[in-house]
């Protein structure tokens, strides 16, 4: 198996390198970090046992795989830097949010590309990350870096228009599930529950509610049926819901991220 390299040590590269180590069993001698922190870059030795250092220069030219991994306000420069001196055989991964395979082409310009939005739960091992592939990948092989999304949770393909509305759904409905979670708590502690108790039984019926959609494969209004019985208690609480525009907040709160996504992508 290649060696992968990584620019940039944060929270979502050391989500991969555990994927890679725990998850792919991918030997830590093969994985190579570079980050600005020398105290990150110990860190990242002590925990994972993978080489770190300041710098990438070391390993640019032996890596068949390379992460981009830093902040979207640092990613102009790590390209600048970084990319005369990496291989056009190495496939080429960014997980920067907003940075579009045409920024990437330009100092990037003949290696094969894979842009990713994942989501924050991959530092768990459950993301969910969509990618788009420039023309290059497309004829490369990129089962790796499939491989390596994977490992971390589920990975779709779609074509780089789709990513706003990737970043819409997927990338910020982490928090419209902890706004959701955080409220069914709300609900139970004022029906009598502890806190602790509210918030365990909140996000475990979430988290089995969207494995059985996983799972089933049934589409979620026959699950929810199946749940809802004739005059029960169910279905007085997705009255309120219907009521309250629980949905259409949903729908909006999706569409609202997929504009300012829009809106960002344009002022760059």
């Amino acid at each position: 198996m290649s060696k992968i390299g990584f620019i940039g040590g944060g929270m979502m590269a050391s989500a991969i390198v555990t994927g890679l180590t725990e998850r792919m069993k991918f030997a830590p001698a093969d994985i190579f970090v570079s980050d600005l922190s020398e105290e990150r870059c110990a860190f990242l030795r002590d925990t994972y046992h993978v080489n770190a250092s300041v710098g990438a220069e070391e390993f640019l030219s032996e890596v068949g795989t390379l992460v981009l991994a830093v902040k979207p306000q640092a990613a102009q420069a790590a390209m600048a830097e970084n990319a005369p001196k990496t291989s056009e055989n190495t496939v080429v991964m960014s997980i920067v949010a907003g940075l579009t395979l045409a920024s990437l082409e330009a100092h990037f310009t003949k290696q094969p590309i894979v842009r990713v939005m994942p989501n924050t739960p991959l530092s768990v091992g459950v993301g969910m990350s969509a990618y788009a592939l420039n023309e290059k990948a497309e004829r490369a092989d990129v089962s790796l870096v499939e491989k390596i999304l994977s490992a971390c949770g589920r990975a779709v393909k779609v074509q780089e228009s789709m990513m706003n509305a990737v970043t819409g759904l997927s990338g910020s409905g982490p928090a419209y599930a902890f706004l959701m979670i955080d409220a069914l708590s709300d609900g139970g502690v004022m029906a009598g529950l502890p806190r602790a108790t509210a918030t365990l039984l909140a996000a475990q019926t979430l988290l089995g509610a969207a494995q059985m959609v996983l799972e089933t494969g049934k589409h979620p209004g026959v699950l929810r049926d199946q749940v809802t019985s004739p005059a029960g208690t169910t279905i007085a609480g997705v009255r309120t819901l219907e009521r309250q525009g629980v949905r259409g907040a949903l729908i909006d709160a999706v569409l609202a991220a997929t504009e300012r996504s829009e809106e960002l992508g344009r002022a760059k």
